[in-house]
């Protein structure tokens, strides 16, 4: 497989995308602009580079076994890396919350925060995510088994939460 320029230009995206977030967010002149262009070169460098990936694998045999498991383990430290992203951020909560510091009086949660209620909403959404859950895992068993018909009533009743 020959060279690819998109990681660079992903990168460069990234970076206009970052950069002008924080311009725009701070009423800079050209904020807007920049993170539009950022935005828009990420979802160009998507389609493109997905397209190259395709094209190669089906259309040019071009994927070799090192190809194959360099794609592969791309994708297993993506999936580690937003492992440890979720991992960090309950930690940094747990943190707060068992030993809040003296810069918020002590107290968790702050005394300005007023909590809200987990019966409401968040309860609502902890059935949603479950029960999307057990619908999607209903489709997969009925896809391993054959039972095309309670596969397409499972992936209904995921799509309908």
């Amino acid at each position: 497989v020959d060279p690819s320029p998109w990681p660079l230009v992903a990168a460069l995206g990234g970076l206009s995308l970052t950069f002008g977030g924080v311009l725009f967010m701070h009423n800079y002149e050209g904020g807007g602009e920049l993170l539009c262009l950022g935005f828009f070169t990420i979802l160009y460098v998507m389609f493109t580079w997905w397209r190259d990936i395709i094209r190669e694998a089906l259309f040019e045999g071009q994927h070799t076994l090192a190809v194959q498991q360099g794609l592969r383990m791309g994708m297993i430290l993506f999936i580690v890396s937003e492992i440890m992203f979720f991992f960090a951020f309950f930690w940094a909560f747990f943190t707060s919350s068992i030993s809040p510091v003296f810069n918020i009086g002590g107290v968790w949660p702050p005394t300005d925060i007023v909590a809200i209620s987990p019966w409401g909403l968040p309860f609502l959404n902890t059935i949603l995510l479950l029960s999307s859950g057990a619908s999607v895992t209903w489709a997969h068993h009925a896809i391993v088994g054959g039972f095309k018909k309670e596969a397409m009533q499972g992936l209904g009743v995921t799509l309908a939460f």
